[in-house]
């Protein structure tokens, strides 16, 4: 695959709260050798396994607050970057990016690393992506764990603040990731902003930023929206895994009233517990508190 970018390792030296060692593969089937970054904390053989995925603009430093307390458990924390996001490889062309781009890239390294009694953890796009792979390996999840995502089933037309959001990003080519993340959450520091905007140098390297809001399926034919579908039947009738759910009550995109809807939609999935003052990346906001009180309704707490 030609003009695929790397960023420089000196970009990711002395962030805060982030002492993760950096986990690669380069041999996903079909991937041409384009290189994916995953942490990989706590014991290799642990019973328990947190699958943490991010969305647009994030990259695995989102879950910094959160890998300790499923570590602290001792779970095995999974937490990649996708294709155009933190230390992963980045197509340079904006037309690499296509929903199934990332969905495989997920499923070949769930089988890669043989992922097992996985526990997912999604939001953003982790989710739009993440809540579509267990139909296709179910007997490797066991529990849910989602915050401020959604089913793009493309037969329910988004509100007008997710079009609002794609029109900013399509104006806003080099978008501002360090200033969009402090808008969000007050919790974010000046550096821990500047964390998120580290894997991006300069404008050439956020093709993948800028391709994800238009890859949202807000119609049925779109990519994506069909394997959504079979999804949103899929959550709908299965029998095994618990879920818990947490919502930024702030975000204007996919708070309250979308995850009302999402919660319609997975069979068994409790009340949730809401986060008053988080925005769309609650984990800044409630990040220890989340995961904890997950464990907790999971039967997985420390010493519980």
């Amino acid at each position: 695959m030609p003009d695929i970018l790397r960023t420089p390792d000196h970009r990711f030296g002395g962030l805060p709260g982030y002492p993760f060692a950096p986990q690669y593969v380069a041999d996903l089937p079909g991937y041409g050798g384009l290189r994916m970054h995953h942490l990989d904390e706590g014991p290799r053989g642990a019973a328990e396994t947190f699958l943490c995925l991010h969305g647009q603009p994030t990259w695995s430093y989102l879950y910094r607050r959160m890998i300790p307390v499923f570590t602290g458990a001792g779970g095995r924390v999974i937490a990649p970057d996708l294709f155009g996001f933190g230390r992963s490889d980045k197509p340079a062309q904006d037309r690499a990016y296509t929903f199934d781009f990332h969905r495989g890239s997920l499923l070949r390294l769930i089988e890669r690393l043989d992922l097992r009694n996985i526990t997912l953890v999604v939001q953003d796009w982790g989710g739009l992506l993440g809540l579509t792979l267990p139909l296709e390996m179910p007997g490797r999840f066991s529990r849910l764990l989602v915050m401020n995502t959604a089913l793009a089933t493309g037969d329910v037309r988004p509100g007008p603040a997710f079009y609002a959001w794609r029109a900013y990003s399509d104006a806003h080519p080099n978008l501002d990731v360090a200033a969009l993340l402090r808008r969000a959450s007050a919790r974010v520091t000046p550096q821990e902003a500047r964390a998120y905007e580290a894997p991006f140098p300069d404008a050439r390297y956020k093709a993948g930023v800028r391709a994800f809001p238009r890859l949202v399926p807000t119609r049925p034919g779109a990519p994506g929206a069909g394997v959504s579908r079979r999804a949103r039947e899929w959550w709908a009738l299965q029998l095994h895994m618990q879920s818990f759910m947490a919502v930024g009550m702030r975000d204007p995109i996919l708070g309250a009233g979308p995850m009302r809807q999402l919660r319609e939609q997975i069979r068994g999935c409790p009340p949730p517990l809401e986060v008053a003052r988080g925005g769309h990346f609650v984990q800044e906001d409630a990040g220890e508190a989340i995961a904890a009180a997950a464990l907790r309704a999971f039967g997985l707490a420390a010493g519980g």
